[in-house]
């Protein structure tokens, strides 16, 4: 861990001053940035904290590989076919390992519209049967949303469904290694599944955990279960975290970041609530606090106002 912890000081030391205009960090790709190795045999390309573009390709988010003796497991299928291609570009300068398994972590585009990519390469994809259902019901319009930002780069993608579902988990024995498809329950979105690695106490959480952007609360997102299956996903322990977007981090800064994030807002929410106060109030909401974190602007009083929706009814 110690190859980690030099790694993530310098990582976290550039937290306070992330931008959403930073330009692409690897213009000879498609891929938003290189993979850089987390731990000896993982590795994330970590995706632009910020909303997806023609210039990010719709990599904003992170796109990881585990490298054992006997193949190569993809975390993400990424958002269109191009980006899939140029991550396994990547794996393939780095190991002479074949992929065997791609894993998703949800069913959103910037997961899973790289999905049939892989299945030409023979490469089976795995998803919760909740994300499959996501994928299957609203691909489409995901599909014409990237192909609006991505032009020339959306070329070859097509709507494919996953090879293989599962409910609670799925453990992959590879190469000696125990790489362990988790879902823990309801949290950001359908479907949000964590990739655990319990020899080497690393977790690629998905969008369980954020911390260099602010988290988006969807219309769909259960707020109230989301914490509870938090508690779930620290019960895990682990010493390293590869976010769903943002650098490898520890714990408490995922924490800090989404399960505190999660019941301020829901406490000031409940407190308009209590008061017999509005909407307009809740997207008022002072989040100041959280204003240094990419995508604040975008989202902050959105958040406020689901939130606000969605707990009138609790």
């Amino acid at each position: 861990m110690k190859h980690f912890a030099a790694l993530l000081a310098l990582l976290v030391a550039g937290i306070a001053l992330a931008d959403q205009s930073i330009p692409d960090k690897y213009p000879d790709s498609v891929l938003y940035d290189a993979p850089r190795e987390v731990i000896p045999g993982v590795w994330s390309a970590i995706g632009a904290t910020a909303p997806p573009t023609y210039e990010n390709s719709g990599h904003n988010n992170n796109l990881s590989f585990i490298i054992t003796p006997d193949g190569v497991v993809v975390v993400n299928a990424g958002a269109c076919y191009l980006l899939a291609k140029a991550l396994h570009q990547e794996i393939r300068r780095i190991t002479d390992q074949p992929v065997k398994y791609v894993i998703l972590e949800n069913g959103q585009g910037h997961a899973a519209l790289g999905s049939n990519y892989w299945q030409e390469q023979g490469v089976p994809v795995i998803a919760h049967v909740d994300a499959a259902a996501e994928i299957e019901e609203g691909a489409y319009a995901l599909l014409t949303s990237m192909k609006g930002y991505n032009r020339d780069k959306a070329e070859g993608t097509e709507v494919v469904l996953p090879d293989i579902t599962f409910e609670e988990e799925y453990v992959i024995e590879l190469g000696g290694m125990r790489i362990e498809a988790l879902y823990l329950g309801p949290g950001h979105s359908p479907g949000d599944i964590q990739v655990w690695l319990p020899g080497q106490k690393l977790v690629i959480s998905g969008d369980m955990a954020f911390h260099q952007r602010l988290l988006p609360i969807f219309s769909n997102t259960d707020t109230k279960a989301w914490l509870e299956t938090y508690e779930r996903f620290l019960a895990l322990e682990p010493e390293v975290v590869v976010p769903g977007h943002g650098v490898p981090t520890d714990i408490d800064e995922v924490t800090k970041y989404t399960r505190d994030y999660l019941v301020f807002l829901r406490g000031e929410v409940q407190k308009l609530l209590d008061d017999g106060g509005t909407l307009d109030q809740a997207y008022k909401i002072d989040q100041s606090a959280y204003s240094n974190l990419d995508t604040f602007d975008e989202l902050a009083a959105r958040n406020a106002g689901v939130v606000f929706e969605a707990m009138e009814f609790e």
